[in-house]
């Protein structure tokens, strides 16, 4: 039988996994990367650190058992460990949001106000898209698209939207969707259409919360 001293190392080999994601760089690591893998350069890119910190952040990570590597010629990618570290994330953020007051006023100063804008479930975009009477958009950056999405959503980043609205189909209502209910990639884009005159609605989560529901994802062929 162990004692105290085995009992304890236990308890802190149990919560090394949350200390890695005690650090806000790591944890948007995380959300990055629950869209799928990418390199360590457009990584950094994405959290607006060097690749030398990035690379750091990464390999804690690593350590932790939360992300996997791997090296395709002069390039290392990094994904998630698994389907529990997604798990672990959504987690984190649900506890946060049901117990942390201060959480409420980060997320106001950081995404605005949301009142202007429409919402739609993850049930009724199911619907509308069996009913074929709306258009979906893809507006997370061309990597994240080709690494599972939605079927039979338009891929167009939101950086190339205003130049590319005239290929979106008209008639039909546009829903937008990106990373979740931080990303703000689906607020701009919804807003840009709205200002062409044209309908447009959020989806309400975004991907990583569609696929973990069990709903269809698609791949590029």
């Amino acid at each position: 039988m162990g004692d105290q001293q085995d009992k304890e190392a236990l308890f802190d080999g149990l919560v090394e996994a949350a200390k890695a994601l005690g650090n806000g760089r790591r944890a948007q690591l995380i959300d990055v990367l629950g869209q799928g893998e990418r390199p360590v350069d457009e990584l950094a890119a994405e959290i607006q650190q060097s690749m030398a910190n990035t690379s750091q952040h990464l390999q804690r990570l690593l350590r932790a058992g939360l992300v996997c590597s791997r090296r395709s010629g002069t390039r290392i990618y990094y994904s998630l460990a698994g389907p529990a570290v997604e798990r672990l994330w959504r987690a984190l953020r649900e506890t946060a949001e049901v117990h942390s007051g201060e959480l409420d006023n980060l997320v106001h100063a950081y995404i605005g106000d949301r009142a202007g804008l429409s919402i739609i479930r993850r049930d009724e975009l199911l619907v509308r898209l069996r009913q074929g009477d709306v258009v979906v958009l893809d507006v997370r950056p061309q990597p994240e698209y080709d690494a599972g999405h939605i079927p039979g959503a338009l891929s167009l980043p939101v950086s190339d939207l205003k130049s590319r609205l005239h290929d979106v189909p008209s008639g039909s209502e546009i829903v937008a969707y990106c990373r979740g209910p931080y990303c703000l990639y689906a607020d701009e884009a919804v807003r840009l259409i709205m200002d062409e005159g044209r309908p447009a609605t959020r989806l309400e989560e975004g991907f990583p919360e569609w696929k973990a529901a069990g709903l269809p994802v698609e791949h590029p062929a």
